[in-house]
């Protein structure tokens, strides 16, 4: 039953979505938020919740070393499973689960397919979601969204990117961050963690649960977990 219930816990049924993966195959995600908000605590909550329906989760950082993304890794699933004995249940979902780093500077489209290409041909891993973490969404890396976008299909993977946004940033009509809603047609679901005092609030900015009525969520500052705001 601890495998059921934490499936369930899936962050973005919480925010108001009904299927699982919500973007289709070949699909850009978003989570937009300014630096050291939880953007990445919140990816692998989407992760986790994806390695536990069997699924392979390819997780890149351009910011962090594999042995600091794999402890976010274990302190989320700690606090998503509390007090429960489950080391088998840990275990058994590491083998669905790939950390890839890059160099900022190093890393493009190219070199991204190189690397999966050596991956899938050789049957080591083939993912059926991807977390780009850390990636800047400056004018370069717009330029190459398509072809991000065109590799995603090819692999039939559902992508999620961690888009770093300035406390002043501007906004458009929508509410979308400038540096974002240049590019913000690409993607399928954009979701803002934003400060308001001590609290961090879940905003869905682009997607279907944006229109759906649900229960105000909140970032927990102290675990970096969604909750309801009623809590």
């Amino acid at each position: 039953m601890i495998k059921k219930d934490v499936i369930l816990y899936n962050p973005l049924r919480l925010i108001g979505y009904e299927t699982e993966d919500i973007i289709p195959e070949g699909g850009f995600g978003a989570v937009l938020a300014r630096a050291g908000v939880g953007k990445t605590a919140f990816l692998v909550q989407i992760a986790i919740s994806t390695l536990l329906r069997d699924k392979n989760v390819l997780h890149i950082s351009l910011d962090n070393p594999v042995d600091k993304i794999s402890l976010w890794y274990k302190e989320v699933f700690s606090h998503l499973v509390k007090q429960c004995k489950t080391d088998r249940l840990w275990e058994s979902i590491l083998p669905y689960r790939f950390i890839m780093t890059f160099k900022v500077e190093g890393f493009s489209v190219p070199k991204l397919e190189e690397r999966l290409t050596d991956l899938t041909e050789q049957n080591i891993f083939s993912p059926h979601m991807l977390i780009i973490d850390g990636l800047p969404f400056d004018e370069p890396t717009r330029k190459s969204l398509p072809d991000l976008k065109a590799l995603a299909k090819k692999h039939s993977m559902h992508v999620w990117f961690a888009v770093r946004i300035h406390r002043h940033e501007q906004q458009d009509t929508d509410g979308m961050p400038a540096r974002f809603s240049k590019v913000s047609g690409l993607f399928d679901v954009a979701i803002q963690l934003k400060p308001e005092g001590k609290e961090i609030h879940v905003r869905s900015l682009k997607g279907s649960a944006k229109t759906v009525e649900h229960p105000a969520l909140l970032l927990d500052p102290s675990t970096m977990m969604i909750k309801n705001s009623s809590l």
